[in-house]
């Protein structure tokens, strides 16, 4: 059982650096309330550095303010702020450098340059922390929390915005991401690369500057995720480029320019998502193969689908589309004429965006009604064949 070593203005230990110094494996340093003016904190040894009330760390705008440089460290219960800026240095609030059993929680981060950058540490979590920065331009903001080369990381209930990206990950496997808000963030609430077998999960990614972006990664699971409010010319809720093997499963697109944009994604399945009043529910871009879109609800989208070929290799079944005017005779709740989701008006709009004025015109509504009758322009056969009657129900509990 180790012991605890107390830091306050009047205690033997009165700054956190001389606390940490008097400490050996296993000890508990515990910080009373009070501002305490340092940088360049140093924790080389396993100890738990305990907050109490939420005492502040006032980095001063000088640097970096947190390093870990030990296993199996616990930072807990504190206020830090004023991270400095630089354009050679990612200063962090708190920095673990090639760790394992690392526990970061329960943090107020503000003022920062980047909030928790962890680079090739393993087997951590990172919980239950608020990260709120003041970033104007992408060039001298950083993100909230970054994973670079880890692995085994769970990053669950923390709150993100105002930053560059919200959560970033590069070259980093089996991470848990659950529970996030991440919104108002200059540019992605989340943004990963090069990074295997993932799971999303529970988060809410809101009024971020483009979305949320994943790239060049495979077996990524996304579920019951919300993506809401992602508006402007290059935003979109989800951009995919180069995924493979991946679910995206029970999600929410709501409110988007575009819901999903996917490119070079393959063998992906999408069930159980539902689209609603977004500018375009998805976009396919190119050299997307063995796609299957399955009892999703596309609900007062301006676009369901929009396409850029006349090759169709993607599966869309048992969706139900809110712009379906078919017929069920047999009451059996599937649609007796089949549904084409792909309008000749959002492929003109893809090589013309000004066309987009002509949105509700008479216009519109006869050519539409023309390719539908025989298709040219868009894939002859993108077809649901089975479009559902009514919005199917999602469990999301």
């Amino acid at each position: 059982m180790g012991k605890t070593i107390n830091v306050c203005s009047t205690c033997e230990a009165k700054t956190i650096q001389e606390g940490i110094n008097q400490a050996s494996d296993g000890d508990t340093v515990l910080v009373k309330k009070g501002i305490y003016k340092e940088v360049n904190i140093i924790v080389d040894k396993s100890i738990i550095l305990l907050g109490e009330n939420l005492p502040t760390i006032d980095g001063e705008d000088k640097g970096e303010i947190i390093k870990i440089v030990a296993d199996n460290v616990t930072v807990d219960g504190f206020k830090i702020i004023n991270v400095g800026t630089s354009y050679t240095s990612d200063y962090a609030a708190i920095r673990v450098i090639k760790k394992n059993g690392y526990l970061i929680q329960n943090l107020q981060l503000e003022k920062l340059f980047f909030g928790i950058y962890l680079e090739r540490s393993d087997n951590g979590k990172v919980l239950n922390n608020t990260i709120k920065g003041d970033a104007i331009n992408e060039y001298n903001s950083g993100n909230g929390i970054q994973l670079w080369y880890c692995n085994d990381v769970e990053v669950r209930g923390n709150d993100v915005q105002n930053v560059r990206d919200g959560i970033y990950l590069e070259f980093s496997d089996n991470i848990r991401i659950s529970h996030n808000l991440s919104r108002n963030n200059l540019r992605y609430g989340l943004h990963f690369m090069f990074s295997n077998n993932d799971i999303y999960e529970y988060n809410t990614f809101e009024n971020n500057g483009a979305g949320v972006a994943v790239m060049f990664s495979k077996f990524i699971e996304m579920k019951n995720n919300v993506f809401k409010e992602n508006w402007g010319t290059a935003a979109f809720g989800l951009l995919l480029k180069e995924i493979n093997d991946a679910t995206i499963s029970n999600n929410v697109f709501k409110e988007n320019t575009v819901g999903i944009n996917l490119e070079g994604s393959n063998r992906v399945t999408y069930h159980n998502n539902d689209f609603i009043s977004n500018g375009w529910a998805i976009k396919v871009r190119g050299a997307c193969y063995a796609n299957s879109f399955k009892e999703n609800n596309f609900l007062y989208n301006s676009f369901d689908i929009s396409y850029n070929s006349n090759i169709n290799d993607n599966e869309f079944d048992n969706n139900y589309w809110s712009n379906y005017t078919g017929y069920d005779l047999n009451k059996d709740g599937i649609g007796d004429v089949p549904y084409r989701p792909v309008k000749l008006f959002s492929y003109i709009v893809n090589r013309t965006p000004e066309t987009i004025i002509l949105l509700r015109s008479l216009f519109i509504d006869i050519i539409d009604f023309s390719e539908k009758v025989s298709p040219v322009f868009t894939p002859d056969n993108l077809v649901d064949e089975n479009p559902k009657m009514k919005p199917i129900k999602h469990d999301r509990s």
